[in-house]
């Protein structure tokens, strides 16, 4: 406890970074407008590609209490210049969440709407689908003894996945955060593992996991955005300890390398003037610093839905409320 309150403590006095950032740095056809960013990560080549939900293709879902816009996928190269749009048309592709960029540089878009998550390969051919687009009539999720899933299916299928990451060996793990409050385990064909976590506010229980990510032990770390708090499992399951020192964490990354660090947005909605920074941390949740504030131009940041941090110098910041990808480099 007195540990706990030392980090809280901690990050109230938290060192502001100095940084740079860029807002106009890539450049879309003229016809290509982004709506809300909700997704951004980054291939080895260096290249950017920018998961949003655009409005096109409007579906009003009968199993939803809301309509879908469509998602859109878009591939930039390192200097901003737009080279192509992977996925167009395709079934999963309602209301985007997250990207994310494999060891293999497979892309891995998490759709909120459709349920699904989809591994492209660096051709952008489809490879796996993990979850199923929902039935157009209303399926009330309900509890199984082995877990909770649509329609009360275990494991298989998700309601509103937000994240998706792997370990070492390729085991994938996804946070599957609405009514479900879990993380499922996949092995590296999909196969269903385990899933842990139900909803609330006690060790191993969420209230909206909205974001994960895994550090190089396999250990994985989970936005618990409601809760205010990350919390810390190991690579099957069992809790290790929880962080409170970042505000109310909406995305988290961790940085590659030999020494990692852990950044969290502690984010707002786009109506709020409060919060809106991003911290940097050790992964025992020492603070290192932040940076950023809440608001619309260049330094500020509207509801930071991901983070990529393959460069923990130069990070890629997807803002929903902002309805842009904002360039931040420390200094």
């Amino acid at each position: 406890m007195r540990a706990l309150l030392l980090l809280c403590a901690a990050s109230l006095f938290a060192q502001d970074i100095a940084f740079d950032s860029s807002v106009n740095f890539l450049h879309p056809p003229a016809n290509i407008n982004f709506g809300e960013v909700a997704g951004v990560a980054t291939t080895s080549k260096g290249n950017i590609l920018v998961f949003t939900r655009t409005g096109e293709n409007a579906t009003a879902g009968a199993s939803r209490i809301f309509t879908h816009g469509g998602s859109r996928l878009f591939e930039f190269s390192p200097a901003g210049l737009y080279l192509r749009e992977i996925g167009v048309g395709i079934y999963g592709f309602m209301f985007a969440q997250a990207v994310r960029v494999d060891a293999h540089d497979h892309i891995w878009a998490v759709d909120r709407a459709s349920d699904m998550v989809i591994e492209f390969d660096p051709l952008g051919r489809v490879v796996k689908t993990l979850g199923r687009k929902p039935e157009s009539v209303t399926i009330e999720p309900r509890a199984t003894a082995a877990g909770r899933g649509r329609g009360g299916v275990a494991g298989d299928n998700f309601n509103r996945p937000t994240g998706v990451a792997w370990d070492a060996a390729g085991s994938i793990f996804i946070s599957d955060a609405y009514s479900n409050a879990r993380v499922v385990k996949l092995d590296k064909d999909g196969g269903f593992i385990k899933a842990w976590g139900t909803k609330g506010s006690g060790q191993g229980q969420f209230d909206m996991p909205n974001s994960l990510a895994t550090d190089a032990t396999g250990n994985v770390y989970v936005a618990d955005l409601n809760n205010k708090r990350i919390q810390i499992f190991d690579n099957d399951g069992n809790f290790k300890s929880e962080l409170k020192n970042a505000g109310a964490p909406w995305a988290v990354c961790i940085s590659p390398g030999a020494h990692q660090y852990l950044f969290s947005s502690n984010s707002n909605p786009p109506e709020s003037m409060d919060g809106g920074e991003i911290y940097k941390m050790e992964l025992d949740g020492t603070v290192v610093g932040k940076f950023g504030s809440a608001g619309k131009g260049p330094k500020e940041f509207g509801t930071v839905n991901q983070i990529d941090c393959r460069n923990p110098n130069t990070l890629y910041l997807a803002e929903v409320g902002n309805w842009r990808v904002q360039k931040v480099t420390l200094k």
